[in-house]
């Protein structure tokens, strides 16, 4: 299992849009990749679950990945969610 930490920075991010570009990312690995925001621990595989996750730009988050390509999971998405601090 691989976990990072990083701020959310996504330019429009007030639009629903992004979530979904989260989610088709996170799609298409194999790994189980969860985000987690305070207490909540959101499957990045599930749109109403990474809706219900409540994001906003500037806020620090942890992703976790477990599988065989969890690092690559990870880098594509903290890649799209913050580019300037891609693994």
């Amino acid at each position: 299992m691989s976990t990072k930490k990083f701020t959310v920075n996504i330019p429009q991010f007030n639009e629903a849009r992004p979530v979904a570009e989260i989610v088709q990312t996170a799609s298409q690995f194999e790994s189980s990749i969860y985000l987690i925001s305070g207490n909540k621990r959101i499957n990045a595989k599930s749109i109403m679950g990474m809706m219900s996750l409540g994001l906003c730009n500037n806020e620090e988050i942890e992703i976790e990945a477990e599988g065989t390509d969890e690092n690559d999971a990870i880098k594509a998405i903290v890649s799209y969610m913050n580019p300037a601090s891609a693994v």
